[in-house]
């Protein structure tokens, strides 16, 4: 086999680069992970989360005032979070999670774990608080709650755990900064509102070395993995090739 960019090879002995988005693809289904690392056969795309990206983008820029004045943001005292926009000379470095975000290189595995926060925020005792945007217009009060949104709390976990490893003090409390689009206007006029919301999160990210090193176990496996039960790739790409032969 050929491996192609970004493909694992176990007889390399380069660290190699997971990044916290196929620690969460591990976690949903061994098998797509191994397919995606191992023999480089990816999920289908899902188109760009653009309006997310804007919200994003609005919001590190709205917080970078504050971060540059050393203040809290206004959103920060009305919830009562004691704390202001952390100012590091790394921040640029961590937030772009396609060339860098947080790293760390696992001993045990040999991965260079990488991960992009959008924010981090400090308090008075100098413990680091990861921050994470969202999107998502619902006619519903938003929360932490659902199947799906365990993903979200992973994420912000394996963020505090990168931190962590790189020799900083961090809140195990972190904080998602959740906009919800108001679709009750009688009009659009060109304009969308948002609710915005702050959700605390008490992360605990002791399951991260296990599940490294199952993944390290995983791609060093020759054959594939089971299926996760509830994954619909895997039941499609089953089906299908039934159908096909």
């Amino acid at each position: 086999m050929v491996f192609k960019r970004n493909q694992y090879d176990p007889a390399s002995e380069k660290p190699f680069r997971i990044s916290r988005s196929k620690i969460d693809l591990y976690v949903q289904c061994p098998r797509c992970f191994y397919l995606d690392r191992r023999c480089g056969i990816s999920r289908p795309s899902m188109p760009a989360f653009t309006l997310n990206n804007a919200v994003d983008a609005l919001l590190k820029r709205e917080f970078d005032i504050h971060r540059a004045a050393g203040t809290p943001h206004p959103l920060m005292k009305a919830y009562g979070i004691d704390a202001v926009p952390l100012a590091h000379e790394r921040m640029d470095e961590w937030r772009d999670s396609l060339r860098r975000g947080v790293q760390y290189v696992d001993p045990t595995t040999n991965f260079t774990v990488t991960g992009g926060v959008d924010d981090i925020w400090v308090n008075p005792a100098g413990e680091l608080i990861v921050v994470d945007y969202k999107a998502t217009s619902s006619p519903h009060e938003v929360t932490l709650d659902g199947v799906w949104k365990e993903a979200y709390k992973r994420q912000m976990e394996v963020y505090q755990w990168l931190l962590r490893q790189n020799g900083h003090t961090v809140s195990s409390t972190g904080y998602f900064v959740y906009c919800n689009g108001n679709a009750d206007r009688e009009a659009f006029d060109a304009r969308l509102e948002f609710d915005v919301r702050i959700l605390p999160y008490t992360g605990d990210d002791g399951w991260i070395p296990g599940v490294l090193k199952a993944m390290k176990v995983c791609l060093d496996a020759e054959e594939p993995p089971l299926a996760a039960d509830e994954c619909e790739h895997c039941a499609y790409r089953e089906a299908a090739a039934r159908i096909l032969g």
